[in-house]
């Protein structure tokens, strides 16, 4: 660096380069520990301060979140859930997408990993995963909801977590459909029985027609390998089903012509309804809408304010989303953020102007079978119950005048 005659350096005219300062200047660094120090220190202010006055980081292997977006998921002892507050779009990177898993995420070697497809077939087979991605792909984008994806009791819980188990990717794989024909699945077949490769070797019954249908076997998500805790090296998929049932880890699909009655489906993922009745082989993802923001925890100023989310169906698409800043006293259109896509998260979104006042705000969605997601109070009166499975009630957030956003409960 040029200085000029006479004049004393500065730290900066003086500061060794970037890329030796930190990988190939070892020797000034321990020769000169406090001069290095303060040339350090004087480098992180220069590239906070203006990022044109140093060499920035070369080109990596791998890209990385700017360190100043702290966007994670929130882990319990059997599942994370997704940011769905600090996302934009529909599209869940997949490093964020929900987990749910009933004894851990299995390691598993590709090269050794197989997919056995017996019972009422003409050709069993055994399939690996170079097996598999030699037939015609297919890529769609399509939700994925855990059926317990419901939670309440607090004002300050956010879109996470109320709902935080819902997430959107692009998946990548070959249709269940083209196997079935592989392997000749006899006509009398009238379920399937998936399992998988995790230590609770989890299983569901699956109606064969839903396999001819748009079921999917996928090996990729958002242009890469599926992730470990999303079912790697494949699993299976079932648009629009509730998400347990799309097995991860996929080992084993056996034919049958009765569903198979596993603990998954009997004693575990039911409902109850009314008079002590018990709803079973409830598949179809109800339809749902979630305002992420104005949500907690966000604090809002009186004027325009944006209000959005995402609507889906497992039934379809969506067909409408509407807006009430009133407490559900009147509903407005939202407008939606094409493409809107079967089976797949739509965004919507709402300008509204905030007089100050407390008000409360609402979403609700229609699809495109008519269905119009329920109040709570509806819902909770329908089943008899407050909570469980399938449980999709409208969500309300309250504007207090300071600007606080909290979720009104019940």
């Amino acid at each position: 660096m040029k200085v000029i005659p006479g004049e004393k350096p500065t730290l900066l005219q003086t500061k060794v380069s970037r890329r030796k300062l930190l990988g190939g200047a070892a020797a000034v660094v321990l020769a000169e520990a406090p001069f290095a120090s303060a040339v350090q220190a004087a480098v992180t202010q220069a590239e906070l301060t203006d990022p044109t006055k140093i060499p920035g980081v070369p080109p990596g292997q791998v890209g990385t979140r700017s360190a100043f977006e702290k966007l994670v998921k929130k882990p319990s002892d059997i599942s994370s859930r997704t940011p769905l507050q600090d996302l934009f779009g529909t599209i869940t990177p997949s490093d964020l997408h929900f987990e749910r898993n009933h004894n851990g995420v299995p390691a598993i070697d590709p090269a050794k990993h197989e997919l056995v497809i017996h019972g009422m077939v003409e050709k069993p087979l055994v399939l690996t995963l170079a097996d598999l991605k030699r037939f015609p792909s297919v890529s769609r984008i399509c939700f994925l909801e855990c059926s317990g994806n419901f939670r309440s009791g607090s004002e300050k819980l956010s879109p996470q977590d109320i709902c935080g188990l819902t997430s959107q990717s692009e998946w990548t794989g070959v249709m269940l459909s083209t196997i079935f024909r592989q392997v000749g699945v006899n006509p009398k077949a009238t379920w399937f029985l998936a399992e998988g490769s995790d230590a609770a070797v989890m299983t569901r019954s699956i109606p064969v027609q839903k396999g001819w249908d748009d079921a999917m076997i996928v090996y990729a998500q958002n242009g890469e390998a599926i992730r470990p805790e999303q079912g790697y090296p494949f699993r299976l998929f079932l648009p629009g089903y509730e998400g347990n049932m799309s097995i991860k880890w996929l080992r084993r699909i056996e034919l049958s012509d009765a569903p198979y009655m596993t603990r998954e489906e009997t004693s575990k993922y039911t409902e109850p309804v009314k008079d002590g009745k018990i709803r079973y082989f409830s598949f179809d993802i109800d339809a749902r809408s979630i305002i992420t923001f104005p949500a907690y925890p966000a604090q809002v100023q009186k004027g325009w304010i944006e209000i959005r989310g995402i609507a889906w169906s497992g039934r379809g698409k969506v067909q409408q989303v509407e807006i009430s800043t009133d407490a559900g006293k009147s509903w407005n259109p939202a407008q939606l953020s094409g493409p809107v896509l079967d089976k797949a998260h739509t965004g919507f979104r709402y300008l509204w102007q905030w007089d100050g006042r407390e008000t409360e705000i609402q979403s609700r969605v229609t699809d495109e079978t008519g269905y119009q997601q329920p109040t709570y109070k509806a819902l909770a009166a329908a089943r008899g119950s407050k909570g469980g499975y399938h449980f999709n009630p409208i969500t309300g957030w309250v504007l207090k005048p300071d600007g606080r956003v909290l979720l009104r409960n019940g």
